[in-house]
């Protein structure tokens, strides 16, 4: 579970959030920008989950939606190799 925890899209993301939050503290007024800042922010965090979710599936044998970017025969071939040594 480590490897999903940790990859780089996730860690990117929460460390988006963290500086979106840091910003968020100041003085500064709620603008426009600040709003498209934080539905970047949201969108990005949403699939770097569902890319876990993904993986963590296609590792698992089980079935994924076609537009994921997982290739779920290679995560497979790769979990029963592992399994076999």
């Amino acid at each position: 579970m480590r490897k999903y925890l940790f990859g780089t899209g996730l860690l990117s993301a929460i460390t988006g959030g963290v500086t979106l939050l840091r910003s968020a503290r100041n003085d500064e007024p709620f603008t426009w920008r600040t709003a498209l800042a934080w539905a970047s922010w949201a969108i990005t965090f949403a699939l770097a989950i569902g890319a876990v979710v993904d993986s963590y599936r296609a590792s698992r044998g089980r079935l994924i939606d076609g537009d994921s970017p997982v290739d779920r025969d290679e995560l497979f071939t790769e979990k029963v190799r592992r399994g076999r040594r």
